[in-house]
């Protein structure tokens, strides 16, 4: 699994509103009846997880905030992937 925490530290409870905010957004994700293949649901879920790990580190710890503004962000992104090198 990727590290996207670097060198930062988070106490336990940090880490509770954290994975709960990031569950909360993927289960959004799921229910919503968006078709991702499985390397569609990988690049969601590090973009999910980016930025709430982002948000956590510049001080938002609000649970529903960071759900609503991982979602928010993902939604203002650009899913696709970069070009693929076609074969002559």
């Amino acid at each position: 699994m990727p590290n996207f925490l670097g060198d930062d530290v988070f106490d336990p409870g940090t880490v509770s509103i954290l994975m709960a905010a990031f569950d909360g957004a993927w289960q959004s994700i799921k229910t919503s009846g968006a078709q991702l293949s499985e390397k569609q649901s990988e690049l969601v879920r590090a973009i999910l997880a980016k930025y709430i790990i982002e948000q956590a580190r510049q001080g938002e710890l609000d649970q529903v905030r960071l759900r609503d503004g991982a979602l928010l962000h993902l939604a203002k992104s650009n899913l696709k992937y970069p070009p693929t090198r076609l074969r002559s």
